[in-house]
This record gives structure tokens, C-alpha cells and sequence, in this order.
């Protein structure tokens, strides 16, 4: 129980003490829009490393070469905890925003933060909207901003390598913008605190970068239901993952 009143204080001490933060990045993003980004990007890293600490999580970062350091990507995971997101930021190069539901724009001082550090918020439903998001996505990736998706739609609470399907519209930013596609597999996020609501309890999370997708490269079959064929990779991560964490 100390851990969840931990970590819960944490972040609303630093939403709130963060307001006079938040003023001045805004006038500095005036004049430097990049600087802003990276300065809002080092202090929600370093919030996030805190929370962590806190939260008893250690973590194993595989495949990092994997990832190009001279232009943005579409990471593409699996999605079983809010944890994900945290052990995302922490551990990819660069600048990154996450896409959210529209929902969390609702929050204040969060929704704000996650402007700043380049999330987009989707609307599921709102088909117009929604290709707005995708828009500004494709832009954000071509001003080398990579972009994080769930494409599960969701968090899987079923078995780890049991995936939701993948919504194959999730993919259109990497199709538009031509960028690579990185699969991510995570485990040991949900038995943070999903698996055990609403306890905080110590795990050591493995979060896996694979090979780029290029999806001009695929043949057309697999083009054409790129989203499938990208879930299939991140599954075959995730078996091969649980293998050697069981040998």
C-alpha cells in the first residue's frame, strides 16, 4: 500500500508544483519550439525515473540498435499496462510522443504535459477527427518527432502473447510518412499494478526493440494488412521472450 500512496502522491505534488514550470516552457516555446520539447521531454523523464524507483521497477532494454538515430519511427507495442508508457519514455532516444485517448485532454496540468512532450490524442469514435490526429502524426514524424502507438485499442488483460487485434488504420502515419516501424514487445509491466489493483508492487519489465519494418519493403499481401503482419512480429518477440526468461 506504501508504494500506490508513493507513487499517487508523486504525481500530484508535481502536477501541481509544476504549474509555474509549465509558464515558463510556454515562453520559451515561443521563442524555440525545440527547446521547449526538449526540455519538457528531460523533465517528464526524469519524473517518470523517479516513479519507478519508487514502484520497485527495474528494467532490460533490448534491441536499442535497432532503432535509427537519424530520423524519426512509428513505434509500434503491445499494451497491458500504464506502465508501458513510462518504461517507453525512459528508455527510446530522441524526442517521442505517445498516442492517447481523447479522454485525457479532459485532465488539466496532465493533459498540458503530454502537449508538451508531443502526445496526440485520438478519438476512436470521430472518424474525421481521428484523420486529423493521423495528419498531425505524419507531421510530427517529419519534423523528427517519432510517435508511439498501442494499436490493441486498449490494455490486453488477457494472456501476454494473446494479442488484441491490431487496428490496421494504426499504421497509416508510418505508410504516409514513409518512416521505419519499430515492433515493441514489453513484459512484466501489468504485475506492477494491473494484476493486482490498486497495489504497486515490484517487477523487472523487459522491453524489446525488433528490426525496422519498412512497409514499402513488404510484399503485397502483407502490405495490405500491415497491422497483422506487424502484430504477428511483436507475438513472435513476445514467445521468444517469455523462452528465454523460462530456460
Amino acid at each position: 500500500m506504501l508504494r500506490i500512496i508513493l507513487v499517487a502522491s508523486t504525481v500530484v505534488l508535481f502536477l501541481i508544483f509544476s504549474i509555474p514550470i509549465l509558464g515558463i516552457l510556454a515562453l520559451v516555446g515561443k521563442g524555440n519550439s525545440r527547446a521547449k520539447q526538449d526540455w519538457s521531454l528531460r523533465i517528464v523523464r526524469s519524473v517518470f525515473r523517479f516513479i519507478l524507483k519508487l514502484a520497485g521497477v527495474t528494467i532490460t532494454v533490448q534491441g536499442l540498435e535497432n532503432i535509427p538515430r537519424d530520423r524519426a519511427v512509428l513505434y509500434v507495442g503491445n499494451h497491458r499496462s500504464y506502465f508501458d508508457i513510462l518504461t517507453g519514455y525512459v528508455t527510446v532516444p530522441g524526442l517521442t510522443g505517445f498516442v492517447a485517448k481523447k479522454e485525457m485532454v479532459k485532465i488539466p496540468l496532465l493533459s498540458t504535459w503530454m502537449s508538451y512532450v508531443n502526445c496526440l490524442f485520438l478519438d476512436r469514435v470521430n472518424i474525421k477527427e481521428g484523420l486529423k490526429t493521423i495528419l498531425e502524426g505524419i507531421e510530427k514524424v517529419k519534423s523528427g518527432v517519432s510517435i508511439w502507438i498501442f494499436p490493441e485499442g486498449t490494455r490486453n488483460e488477457g494472456d501476454l502473447t494473446d494479442l488484441l487485434p491490431f487496428h490496421e488504420g494504426s499504421l497509416k502515419i508510418a505508410e504516409k510518412s514513409g518512416c521505419p516501424v519499430i515492433p515493441v514487445a514489453i513484459t512484466g509491466t501489468a504485475e506492477v499494478f494491473e494484476d493486482h489493483l490498486p497495489l504497486i508492487r515490484s517487477s523487472h519489465v523487459v522491453i524489446r526493440y525488433g528490426e525496422p519494418i519498412f512497409l514499402k519493403e513488404l510484399e503485397p499481401a502483407k502490405r495490405k494488412f500491415s497491422g497483422a503482419y506487424t502484430r504477428d512480429v511483436i507475438i513472435s518477440m513476445l514467445n521468444e521472450m517469455e523462452k528465454e526468461k523460462n530456460n
